[in-house]
């Protein structure tokens, strides 16, 4: 059988069933598919906020367009928890960025007819690198994706994600910053995405999603949205 598998994000809605997954496979290697972790705009983000000397806080928002949603490409239960089955796009490069949450505060209200949890989510915390952060998403209203860090010399925007943008210290203006795109043909992230699959040990693989860490991704995402 396959022994180098990937698999759809978010593998499961659920973090408990990505983690009796990750427990039953044996010598199986499994990752989930993110390829937007694989976006070169993230990965020049990467190598400039190095050069700055880190990032010293982040913002994030994940507004979904909710008029834009076609209810009737998936099941009820996905719609149910929509943060972790679009939303993470967005959750999971700013935390790549900056690091897992060591303490996360949440806060949600509001609701939508298939979204019980809430429609409205605002939060704050700190990251295992000790990196301040904060988000917030308005379901019910106007808004869009967007990530923001901070470093001593510089503020950077994804926004579109896609896209990368700087803005120097003591100014307001913003920035395209440069980036090679290798496949610009094909959607981003993808062909990296693949590559990385393809290439033991080889470049970008350590952007690669195990199920383990897909499970705490969901597990943020979790509280983030209120989930029981």
């Amino acid at each position: 059988g396959q022994k180098n598998i990937l698999i759809e994000k978010p593998g499961s809605l659920y973090a408990s069933q990505l983690q009796n997954l990750d427990r039953l496979k044996k010598s199986q290697k499994i990752f989930v598919a993110y390829n937007r972790l694989f976006y070169p705009n993230l990965q020049k983000l990467f190598q400039l906020v190095k050069k700055d000397g880190g990032i010293n806080s982040c913002n994030f928002t994940f507004t979904e367009w909710v008029d834009k949603i076609d209810f009737k490409k998936y099941h009820p239960s996905v719609y149910s928890r929509w943060g972790i089955a679009n939303s993470l796009h967005v959750i999971s490069m700013a935390f790549r960025l900056i690091g897992m949450p060591k303490k996360i505060n949440c806060i949600h209200s509001g609701n939508l007819s298939w979204h019980k949890s809430g429609s409205i989510f605002v939060g704050s915390g700190v990251s295992k690198k000790g990196i301040l952060f904060s988000y917030n998403a308005d379901w019910s209203s106007s808004g869009r994706w967007g990530i923001e860090v901070t470093t001593k010399k510089n503020a950077y925007r994804l926004v579109p994600l896609e896209q990368l943008y700087r803005c120097p210290r003591n100014s307001t203006t913003w920035i395209p910053v440069k980036f090679d795109k290798k496949y610009p043909k094909i959607k981003e992230g993808i062909s990296e995405q693949i590559l990385a699959m393809l290439t033991k040990n080889g470049k970008n693989s350590s952007n690669l999603v195990s199920l383990r860490e897909a499970s705490t991704f969901n597990q943020v995402a979790e509280k983030i949205f209120g989930y029981s």
